[in-house]
């Protein structure tokens, strides 16, 4: 039997759906499991995966793995869940299991490193202090922004975190080319399975809610996450120091957003704090990062 299962959205929803395709193979042993994704190698060695596609890739689809054929299709976004737009705090895997009728038992992100990719990958962060990994902004590219106050760790508490750790580790940002550079940091490599390397090398980690700390689950590696407009109750893992933002200091604005309160890509002028110091605690994400 055929199993096709597509992914929608973005990165970090595909290294999530790692744990899913683990839980529909226990399911149906000996099927097919096909995926599609715009992001084809986070699905690289995976053994239960059969086959991958890219989103934009599968004319002739139809023909390959549904006519006359047994099949099972699993297309249903859990985006588009009641459960979720409700903003129920149930663990996106348990209401993505719960669509397709799947039992869930606590399934976790997995990546399939290789040690070619390590041993390429490795020398460029060699260094000689330890390493504070750090991923303080998401999102995709051109978006006409560098900051989204919904999730984005905010630049005064990034630099007041960057004097902390200077002088005891190498700092090694994870960013898009067109977001803020901050001093005292190194940038990472692009490319997530690079990244990955990066985590896996990494001493400690400051991240937030974005694809990087699906990928240190994925990974192992407890990491201090931080949260503002999303949940660490349904996106967030329990091995991380998951650190939320302090309550708004101004009346939110409802209108960016048409199933969840905000968007995760809003812009400084609809911030619902009145300076961007109020959102976090810097001494609990210290502590929180001292503890890994």
């Amino acid at each position: 039997m055929n199993i096709l299962f597509q992914i929608d959205g973005g990165l970090g929803k595909s290294i999530m759906a790692t744990a899913m395709v683990k839980v529909i193979k226990k399911r149906y042993k000996n099927s097919n499991l096909i995926v599609i994704t715009a992001y084809p190698d986070v699905f690289l060695n995976n053994p239960n995966v059969s086959k991958v596609y890219n989103t934009n890739n599968i004319n002739g689809f139809y023909l390959k793995y549904i006519k006359d054929q047994k099949c099972k299709i699993f297309v249903e976004d859990p985006y588009r869940n009641e459960d979720f737009i409700l903003d129920k705090p149930i663990k996106l895997f348990k209401t993505w299991c719960e669509i397709y009728n799947l039992r869930y038992n606590n399934e976790q992100p997995e990546i399939y490193l290789t040690q070619p990719e390590l041993d390429y990958f490795k020398p460029y962060y060699i260094t000689d202090k330890p390493i504070l990994a750090m991923q303080t902004n998401g999102g995709p590219i051109d978006t006409g922004y560098q900051y989204a106050w919904t999730r984005d760790i905010p630049e005064p508490t990034v630099l007041e975190i960057i004097n902390h750790y200077k002088n005891d580790y190498t700092i090694i940002h994870i960013k898009r080319k067109d977001q803020k550079v901050y001093p005292d940091v190194m940038q990472a490599l692009d490319g997530y399975r690079s990244i990955a390397i990066l985590l896996q090398l990494s001493n400690k980690r400051l991240l937030m809610d974005s694809f990087s700390q699906h990928l240190a689950a994925a990974l192992d590696k407890k990491s201090t996450v931080c949260w503002i407009s999303t949940k660490p109750e349904i996106f967030g893992y329990k091995m991380h120091g998951n650190i939320k933002a302090n309550p708004f200091t101004k009346e939110p604005s409802l209108h960016e957003a048409a199933y969840q309160p905000f968007s995760l890509s809003q812009d400084i002028h609809s911030i619902p704090y009145n300076d961007l110091k109020e959102i976090f605690n810097k001494n609990k994400i210290i502590e929180s990062i001292n503890q890994q």
